[in-house]
């Protein structure tokens, strides 16, 4: 019995690095989503989490970076989700001050933006051409705000 528990964990643990997971199950009834670091970029400026965050000093200042040199390796995206949570309340709070309204995301979403703040290699790839001039001009208001400068 212990040679098994231990060679699950051992095959778990093994697998735990994966970026990108097909879709596995956990349990009766659940699975893992695949995880697109890819995708993740392309929503962590879509979905205007930039205005806010930065990662490699790219975005906004107002919440902490999400760096993946600052994350936890081997990471549980489940953690990463909790640790969102416990900040929901002032995300909220933010988003509707900043954007106008809360950030919607789907679950398959959330997996590809946390497969993305855990993926050095993709980070590179994140440049200020990629934020949209709508993000942009959200971004120099959050600025502002910040600096007490005046604007619009």
């Amino acid at each position: 019995m212990a040679i098994a528990i231990a060679s699950a964990h051992t095959r778990a643990k093994a697998t735990s690095h994966t970026a990108i997971m097909p879709d596995t199950k956990m349990a009766s009834g659940l699975i893992f989503p695949p995880m697109d670091p890819t995708n993740g970029r392309l929503l962590f400026v879509s979905k205007a989490c930039v205005v806010c965050h930065s990662v490699n000093g790219v975005g906004g200042k107002n919440a902490p970076p999400l760096d993946a040199r600052f994350m936890d390796q081997p990471m549980n995206p489940f953690d990463f989700a909790a640790r969102m949570w416990r900040g929901a309340e002032s995300m909220v709070m933010m988003q509707r001050y900043e954007l106008g309204d809360v950030i919607n995301l789907s679950g398959q979403e959330l997996a590809d933006i946390i497969a993305f703040v855990h993926d050095p290699e993709e980070q590179t790839k994140l440049s200020a051409a990629d934020i949209p001039e709508l993000i942009q001009l959200l971004m120099d208001h959050a600025d502002a705000e910040m600096l007490g400068v005046p604007h619009d």
